[in-house]
């Protein structure tokens, strides 16, 4: 999918991994969020790959990745350690990480369960899941609201989503901020397609929400901690995070050493200004070593 770069699938341990890497130079994991694929990173990581070796991986439930069953199997923190086992497998103990979405959720759990692997981190257009949960806000909840009906019990999200799924996640890429669907490349458009009709992808996207509500958020209180790695914060300038938070303000006490910008778009800011955001994170990562 991504210009240059090589397909892999790797064993990981508890799952198989589906990957894309290319460039040449400090390694550096992107990871993607719902409901996409890594192919969101196509006009992003070949930029990036002229300084960098760039890995671009599916979650798992997402893509081409794995899909195991039941909520804990879909927490941040086993997404996460397929990710650790992922970047071991190929050779790199420590690294750059940036993620948007549940990848930059993904990649915050990575950062408190091994800051000594992660050089730097990037985290787009999120705020701290327990944070989110905690003081939720009408206006929080009516933007978000798909956090709670992907939660609700198995199988009704499932087979509401499964009667049209191109209906209800074309309305989650186009109805967080942003120009809307029109911004989307129409190549990209088509793999996130081919992914989400898949049932089983369907199934594993409500598990990673549930176990947002029923795992990840008390993990968060219970084991926050400050993360000490350079950190860049990005959201996008017209999306909700931006309507309702001080975005970094709001990472100011969970991150040490914060950078933050924000990018013209709504939360999907890397489909809709991928030059603005290969452009940012190349910016922060000339300045990071290993």
């Amino acid at each position: 999918m991504i210009p240059g770069f090589d397909a892999r699938r790797v064993e990981c341990g508890a799952a198989t991994i589906a990957c894309e890497i290319g460039g040449e130079g400090p390694p550096l994991l992107l990871l993607h969020g719902f409901p996409q694929t890594r192919a969101m990173w196509t006009h992003i990581a070949p930029v990036l790959a002229r300084s960098h070796t760039v890995v671009c991986a599916d979650l798992r439930g997402y893509g081409a990745s794995d899909k195991p069953s039941g909520t804990g199997a879909m927490t941040f923190r086993a997404m996460g350690a397929d990710q650790l086992a992922l970047m071991s497998a190929l050779g790199f103990e420590r690294f750059h990480l940036a993620g948007h979405d549940r990848g930059a959720r993904t990649a915050h759990r990575m950062a408190l369960d091994a800051a000594g692997r992660i050089a730097s981190l990037a985290l787009m257009d999120i705020v701290p899941t327990a944070h989110l949960l905690d003081r939720l806000t009408p206006e929080v909840a009516r933007a978000y609201y798909h956090w709670f009906f992907l939660a609700q019990p198995q199988p009704v999200p499932e087979r509401m989503i499964g009667a049209d799924p191109d209906a209800f996640f074309e309305r989650c890429l186009g109805g967080w901020g942003g120009a809307g669907l029109s911004a989307f490349d129409p190549r990209l458009l088509d793999a996130y397609r081919a992914a989400w009709r898949d049932p089983e992808a369907i199934r594993a996207m409500c598990d990673d929400y549930r176990a947002a509500l029923d795992h990840d958020a008390a993990l968060d209180r219970a084991e926050a901690g400050r993360i000490d790695c350079p950190c860049l914060v990005l959201w996008g300038a017209e999306g909700a995070m931006a309507r309702a938070y001080d975005v970094p303000g709001t990472w100011a006490p969970w991150l040490s050493q914060i950078e933050a910008r924000a990018i013209p778009g709504g939360h999907f800011f890397p489909d809709e200004m991928p030059a603005e955001t290969a452009e940012a994170l190349g910016a922060f990562l000339a300045r990071q070593s290993l």
